[in-house]
């Protein structure tokens, strides 16, 4: 299989680059999994595809304002940090730029003191481990100092860091959005519960690895980055529980995807786990969780379009994406959503 196989062509317009003013006023295209039929609705008739008893399954980390900017001891030099995991305690594994600037032993300062870090180790892909020395607490001052990480392809300023984080964001963890998330509201979250549909919270803390290009030919050859997940037993219940009853389970994004299959048991049962997954999805697959999917519309050539070319096939996935393109759909993580499900079972 090889990665020209998922390329599509994008014009760089549609790649959205603010927020809409209302979260769920973005549009939804419907794609049956089995029959490659597209809908084109708006994403708060999202309720007309879910049924009492189905599960929705959303990822509630948090994305911290993982981008710091300082200057080296000594010489000022401008240092720009990306905060990717925390190791243990205050020492967090970054990517530096400008890398060849800071071996070991090289220290940092933030905010004109408030902040300082020292580099104490090269890691893979030349990433760098940092020590921070601060007084306080270490949330507050990246609060104060830390700028969101947005993804390369957008170029505006966010106004409004709240916007780049769900309504149900709990657990501070990510260094991006899981996107598909952001088009809910509370209000419409309420509708869903009113409508008698189980909402399961899962975590995981979304790498930055996400946007790292596939530089591999061939898609079996390709590594993914690890990233690390929680399911609590209560969450878990709620999933098995639908399951059992012949209801669907409907996740929301390609990171809550990732979670459940990288928890489940040959069965597809769940339990409380935690851990970090580097599980690769791509067409050949067989889920084990999953029925549906609400997702964005995401790159060319990306892990991301192979995962949901494994749910609904890639030359369904591709077509979709053409209509979406002709129709002006607005893509990635600020765009529009599309949700892969069978429709006959929505009905």
């Amino acid at each position: 299989m090889d990665v020209k196989d998922f390329y599509y062509e994008l014009p760089q317009e549609l790649i959205a680059q603010d927020p809409l003013e209302d979260r769920s006023g973005s549009r939804l295209m419907v794609l049956d999994r089995y029959t490659g039929a597209v809908e084109h609705r708006g994403f708060r008739d999202i309720t007309d595809y879910l049924k009492p008893g189905d599960c929705l399954v959303i990822n509630n980390t948090k994305v911290i304002p993982a981008r710091l900017y300082g200057e080296k001891e000594g010489t000022q030099a401008k240092i720009e940090i990306l905060l990717l995991k925390r190791r243990e305690n205050d020492v967090w594994e970054t990517l530096v730029k400008p890398g060849k600037k800071c071996k070991p032993g090289t220290r940092i300062v933030f905010g004109g003191g408030l902040l300082t870090g020292e580099i104490i180790e090269v890691v893979e892909e030349g990433n760098r481990l940092i020590q921070f020395s601060y007084e306080g607490i270490f949330e507050e001052i990246l609060d104060r100092l830390g700028q969101m990480p947005l993804p390369p392809y957008i170029t505006h300023q966010l106004k409004d860091k709240n916007r780049y984080q769900t309504v149900y964001a709990k657990y501070d963890g990510s260094a991006a959005a899981p996107t598909a998330g952001l088009h809910f509201t509370p209000e419409l979250l309420a509708k869903v519960r009113g409508m008698g549909v189980e909402i399961a919270e899962v975590t995981l803390h979304v790498g930055l690895g996400t946007f790292r290009p596939v530089k591999e030919t061939e898609v079996q050859k390709h590594h993914m980055h690890s990233e690390f997940y929680r399911i609590e037993q209560s969450e878990a219940d709620k999933i098995n529980r639908a399951k059992d009853g012949g209801h669907r389970v409907i996740a929301v994004g390609t990171t809550s995807t990732r979670t459940l299959e990288s928890a489940a048991d040959e069965n597809g049962r769940l339990k409380e786990s935690s851990g970090w997954t580097d599980i690769f999805i791509y067409p050949g697959y067989q889920f084990r969780v999953i029925d549906s999917l609400i997702t964005n519309f995401h790159l060319p050539e990306s892990t991301l379009v192979m995962l949901v070319s494994a749910l609904a096939g890639r030359e369904q996935v591709l077509n979709a994406y053409r209509i979406a393109v002709e129709e002006k759909y607005r893509f990635f993580s600020f765009g529009d959503a599309m949700l892969i499900t069978d429709t006959s079972d929505s009905q």
